[in-house]
């Protein structure tokens, strides 16, 4: 979370439950076979288990991406929803730094959460954003999470994002975490699918396994097949792009959206939503147009 105050969208702006369902109807019958709902934070919305119980009736994949300091009140939604992973955005395994990055005093609630979900046979995801001079420092702390406890952990290299303070010097590569790692553990590689964002390995004697998403040191652009769309119902064709096409206003006016999703789809930059080249060490974060993380959502 950012240090200064944060303006929040109003209740109007945001697709409805049933204009979720809508969209996701849609978004299946022109072909999607997987819906994430991520954040921001999915779980705050007082219709959160209305939406992923309507989700689960579709026929498709459902998963989610939570901080995981409410996830003990949707345990029993989240299975009647048929949702079986869970991934659960966690920077740091110390509960002061915790503190530090969030602005939260809920250390021991995300980690009670993890044991719950664990505890009832759910595949758990810990996306970690890694920081030099941060939490670089914790990748072994993370390695030796899965020795006995059958977890993955996602290494996420640091990208540029309105308000974040990104800056090269502070990126640890995929590269460089696996020298770190590798000098202390033996790595193999483990089985990837073709449209995976993350390369995946697994430890020698581990229950669990880890992976890295090196979206700046070496992008995956051309096997990428993700669409976000935000919680205004804005269509994002890459995580990175500078325009956004406003879906929602032409469903309140009863329009046909299909046009809309795959003109934006079709108008997908090569790699990096046309913003910069993968040579990071000269990307200005003053000329790039993007929104927050936080508030791309999604």
């Amino acid at each position: 979370m950012p240090n200064e105050d944060y303006a929040f969208m109003p209740r109007q702006q945001m697709m409805q439950k049933e204009e979720i369902i809508a969209f996701a109807k849609i978004f299946i019958a022109l072909g999607v076979t997987k819906i994430r709902l991520t954040g921001g934070e999915p779980l705050v919305r007082k219709d959160a288990a209305e939406i992923i119980l309507a989700l689960g009736e579709l026929k498709v994949e459902l998963a989610i991406t939570t901080n995981a300091t409410r996830v003990h009140h949707f345990i029993s939604d989240f299975q009647a929803a048929g949702i079986a992973s869970v991934n659960i955005s966690l920077d740091t395994l110390q509960a002061h730094k915790f503190q530090l990055i969030t602005r939260r005093d809920q250390f021991e609630v995300v980690k009670n959460n993890i044991q719950l979900l664990l505890h009832h046979n759910f595949k758990v995801k810990i996306n970690m954003v890694v920081v030099k001079g941060l939490n670089d420092d914790e990748l072994l702390h993370f390695i030796e999470w899965t020795k006995q406890i059958p977890i993955h952990i996602r290494f996420i290299e640091f990208m540029p994002f309105d308000g974040n303070k990104w800056n090269s010097d502070k990126l640890v590569t995929w590269q460089q975490m696996l020298q770190t790692i590798g000098a202390a553990y033996e790595i193999s590689e483990a089985e990837n699918s073709p449209n995976d964002t993350s390369k995946n390995y697994q430890i020698k004697g581990h229950k669990g396994s880890f992976a890295v998403i090196s979206t700046m040191s070496a992008p995956f652009c051309s096997t990428c097949n993700r669409i976000r769309l935000t919680a205004d119902g804005k269509i994002k064709n890459c995580l990175f792009s500078a325009g956004e096409t406003d879906l929602l206003t032409a469903l309140r006016k009863g329009e046909d959206i299909k046009p809309l999703i795959r003109d934006a789809i079709f108008k997908k930059h090569k790699e990096l939503g046309g913003q910069f080249s993968k040579d990071f060490e000269s990307i200005n974060t003053h000329e790039l147009n993007n929104r927050s993380m936080i508030a791309i959502g999604g």
